[in-house]
């Protein structure tokens, strides 16, 4: 597996490829999720290029940014393993020299749900997804239907601008209880792991959004946000306290 941080190496050796290529982009913290997005474009590719990037213009909270777990050297153990051809982890310095005041907006479906409870946030990730998808010029760029609005935003970026990749949604993988996986999973104490699982039962109920966001605060979540748009409901929930608060959000398809 050969390991990349600069732009040059990464070019030289792309040009190199033949046959089609699969990007998967993370921030790292690599989980079972990450896993089956990376086992996908394994079977879909011929050769796949994973990035390792802790965004930081799609952070609004300092703290946030600051607490987000980074586990350099076990996430390329683990991507080792599974067989990826390549790992492209660039600095900020890389990612944003030498001017990071252009930015990639959009202006309706970004506006809501996460987009208005985290401003910058999606523009922060529009911009680092295209820059990494016009580095590593995949066939195809695999992401988890876990943050399914930023789904459909990238497939809207992609397809607005003429952009020759194919955007491929992967299944929100779960643990046995039900709970997302997530890198911020791992920031839960033992109490509040055992108490996230219900935001996606909640989520998955027929009650209204109303109701659902109810019962998550008497649960002992604090919400964020519950929301249905075009037939799925998104759900965004605190646990914890202070600068401990993780959050964690979720979304399910309901029947029309």
């Amino acid at each position: 597996m050969n390991t990349f941080t600069t732009v040059d190496a990464v070019n030289e050796y792309r040009n190199a490829l033949s046959g089609q290529v699969g990007c998967v982009p993370t921030m790292g913290a690599i989980h079972e999720g990450h896993v089956a997005l990376v086992e996908q474009a394994l079977m879909e590719n011929d050769h796949v290029v994973v990035t390792l990037f802790v965004n930081p213009k799609q952070f609004n909270d300092p703290a946030d940014l600051a607490g987000y777990p980074r586990r350099d050297v076990e996430d390329i153990d683990l991507l080792n393993q599974t067989g990826v051809s390549a790992v492209f982890m660039p600095t900020v310095e890389v990612m944003y020299a030498p001017d990071d005041s252009y930015l990639v907006n959009e202006s309706c479906e970004s506006l809501d749900r996460c987009g208005s409870a985290r401003p910058g946030h999606f523009s922060g990730v529009l911009t680092v997804v295209m820059k990494l998808l016009n580095i590593i010029k995949p066939h195809r760029a695999y992401f988890g239907e876990k943050d399914y609005q930023q789904l459909e935003l990238i497939r809207g970026m992609v397809t607005a601008f003429f952009m020759p990749v194919e955007v491929v949604g992967v299944p929100t993988m779960r643990a046995p209880d039900g709970l997302a996986l997530s890198s911020r999973n791992a920031l839960l104490g033992s109490s509040e792991r055992a108490l996230a699982p219900r935001l996606f039962q909640y989520l998955n109920s027929d009650d209204s959004d109303y109701l659902v966001k109810d019962q998550l605060e008497k649960a002992g979540f604090t919400v964020d946000y519950v929301q249905t748009h075009k037939n799925r409901r998104y759900g965004a929930v605190f646990l914890g306290q202070g600068s401990r608060q993780v959050r964690l959000i979720d979304n399910v398809r309901l029947t029309p």
